[in-house]
C-alpha cells in the first residue's frame, strides 16, 4: 500500500522523532533501567500535530477505514495501559507501544518484504518485538548447558547464577527464595506462574537494584545471599531494546512473523 505524500511525509517525520526517541531510551533504560517521562516530550511534540493531521486526512478519504484504524487503535493502547497497571509491563514499554501505536497506525514507508495484510504498523512492531526477545533466552539456555548450571528448565531460559558479593552489580530481578531453617540454607526457584501471581496482587519482585541503591533494607537478604555463595537472577534485558529493534525492523524490513509464514508456505 503506496500511502500518498501527504499522509507518508508526516508519518515519517513522527516515525524519525519516535525511533530516534526509542534508541535514546533503550540506551537509558539499558544504562539507568528508568526512562523519565521527559524524555518522550520531543518525539510527542512532533509526532501528535502529525497523527492528528494524518487521522483527518483519513476520515475525510474514507470514513470506514478510519473507524476501523481508530477501534485498533483503542484495543491496542488499552491492552497496553492494562498490562503496565497489572506490572506485567514496565512503564516506560507501555509508555513507548502506546506512542507508537497512537502515532502511527500505518506503515510510513513500505518496508523490504513487504506490508503485511493487516496493515496495521504497532502490530507489526509488537510481534517483531516479541520475536526478538525470544532470541535471548535461547542464548541464556546455551549459555547455562555450557557452564554446566542447573536449575528447573524455565529457569535455564530466562536467568543464570551470579557471585553474592557483586550481585548489588548486575541488572535483573532475583528468582530464588532463600531462607535459614535450623542453621541451614533452604532454597526454593520461584516458578514464572507463582512471581505472577506475585505481580498481580501487587507483591513487587526483588530487583538488584534495590540492593545496589538501598543495601540497608535488605541486610537479610544480603547476608544469605553471601551464605548461599551464587544466587539465581534474571537475565534483566529491558523490554524497551527490543520493541526498538522491532520498531526499525518493522520499518525498513518488514513483518518478521509474516516473512517467516510466507517462506513456510513456499510463498
Amino acid at each position: 500500500m503506496i500511502l500518498p505524500l501527504v499522509v507518508a511525509v508526516p508519518l515519517m517525520i513522527a516515525a524519525a522523532a519516535i525511533g530516534v526517541t526509542l534508541i535514546y531510551a533503550s540506551v537509558l533504560d539499558a544504562r539507568e533501567r528508568r526512562v523519565p517521562h521527559r524524555t518522550w516530550r520531543p518525539a510527542l511534540a512532533i509526532a501528535i500535530p502529525a497523527a492528528v493531521w494524518v487521522y483527518g486526512l483519513t476520515l475525510l478519504a474514507d470514513w470506514r477505514t478510519a473507524a476501523g484504524y481508530l477501534l485498533l487503535v483503542t484495543v491496542f493502547c488499552g491492552f497496553f495501559y492494562f498490562f503496565q497497571a497489572a506490572n506485567l509491563f514496565g512503564g516506560a514499554d507501555a509508555y513507548a507501544l502506546i506512542i507508537i501505536t497512537a502515532c502511527l497506525p500505518f506503515f510510513p514507508i513500505e518496508p523490504y518484504f513487504g506490508i503485511s495484510p493487516l496493515g496495521f504498523f504497532p502490530f507489526t512492531v509488537l510481534t517483531n518485538a516479541v520475536l526478538i526477545n525470544i532470541a535471548a533466552p535461547v542464548v541464556i539456555l546455551a549459555k547455562n548447558l555450557l557452564e554446566g548450571n542447573r536449575a528447573p528448565l524455565p529457569c535455564l531460559f530466562t536467568g543464570f547464577p551470579v557471585e553474592a558479593k557483586t550481585i548489588q552489580n548486575e541488572f535483573g530481578f532475583v528468582m530464588e527464595d532463600i531462607k535459614e531453617e535450623d542453621g541451614r540454607l533452604v532454597r526454593r526457584f520461584v516458578g514464572f506462574t507463582e512471581s505472577l501471581r506475585r505481580i498481580v496482587r501487587g507483591e513487587r519482585r526483588l530487583y538488584t537494584k534495590d540492593l545496589r541503591l538501598h543495601p540497608e533494607d535488605y541486610l537479610e537478604e544480603l547476608a544469605l545471599y553471601r551464605k548461599a555463595g551464587r544466587v539465581w537472577i534474571s537475565y534483566g534485558i529491558p523490554f524497551i531494546i527490543p520493541i526498538t529493534a522491532g520498531f526499525l525492523v518493522a520499518l525498513f524490513v518488514g513483518d518478521i512473523l509474516f516473512v517467516i509464514m510466507k517462506a513456510l508456505a513456499g510463498m
